[in-house]
């Protein structure tokens, strides 16, 4: 199955930007920090899996059924959020690769075995990208994505994608909300079941929640920026992709 169909997100990649609401977006650049001496308190879910278009044989499969996740509550130091800033400073619109390590600790925390080498990639699963949205001197918003699988005892669970928001307080250098999630939609994961030995059965589902969470994201409701993305659904629809 092709996972999903990325768009504009290639055009960001080569263009390396987009425009902003005030300014050029060269014009202006910012450098992110958070301070590591602080924590942060992580919620995790994994909603019963529904729904897949081979109902009745999939029940069958324990594993899949019985997908939970790993840790409900988790504190992380701080410094684990570095993995989606960028190394240097940057503008609004502007893309750059997530620490793979960083990633894969927070995944650790829905599946204890979460790996980011897809086992089936036809060139549709690009990676981990993170993009500035959006600041003003109190906050930055950062959106992002990663592809990524749970590799369960005798197959694979791949979602759609994990999208991505982060939001940081610059004046107190902390992270004031954080969510990454598998988006919604009528089929959102597939999956890989070595029923019989090394032959595979595949099938595709929905599964109503997948997602770690910390903070309130309302907190940008009435936020004017200094610069942020002006067609910010087009950057929503490139990041999260479409099925």
């Amino acid at each position: 199955m092709k996972i999903l169909a990325i768009g504009l997100l290639i055009v960001i990649i080569m263009g390396g930007q987009l425009n902003a609401d005030n300014h050029s977006a060269t014009d202006k650049k910012i450098t992110l920090k958070l301070d590591v001496t602080s924590e942060v308190s992580v919620k995790g879910f994994i909603a019963p899996i529904g729904d897949t278009m081979s109902n009745s044989f999939f029940k069958e499969w324990n594993n899949l059924m019985n997908l939970r996740v790993a840790e409900p509550e988790k504190r992380y130091p701080t410094s684990i959020f570095r993995a989606f800033l960028p190394d240097k400073s940057v503008s609004v619109g502007v893309l750059w690769q997530i620490d793979k390590e960083g990633a894969l600790k927070l995944l650790k925390q829905l599946h204890p075995n979460p790996s980011l080498e897809m086992h089936i990639n036809m060139g549709d699963s690009r990676g981990l990208w993170a993009c500035l949205r959006a600041y003003n001197d109190e906050f930055a918003d950062i959106v992002f994505r990663i592809h990524a699988e749970f590799v369960l005892e005798d197959g694979w669970f791949t979602p759609s994608q994990f999208a991505g928001h982060l939001i940081i307080d610059r004046v107190k250098e902390s992270v004031a909300f954080f969510k990454i999630h598998v988006p919604e939609g009528p089929v959102n994961y597939d999956v890989n079941w070595k029923r019989f030995g090394e032959r595979r059965i595949t099938t595709a589902g929905f599964c109503s929640q997948i997602e770690l969470r910390a903070g309130t994201e309302d907190l940008l409701e009435n936020v004017k920026f200094t610069e942020s993305i002006r067609h910010y659904n087009d950057l929503i629809v490139s990041l999260v992709g479409l099925w």
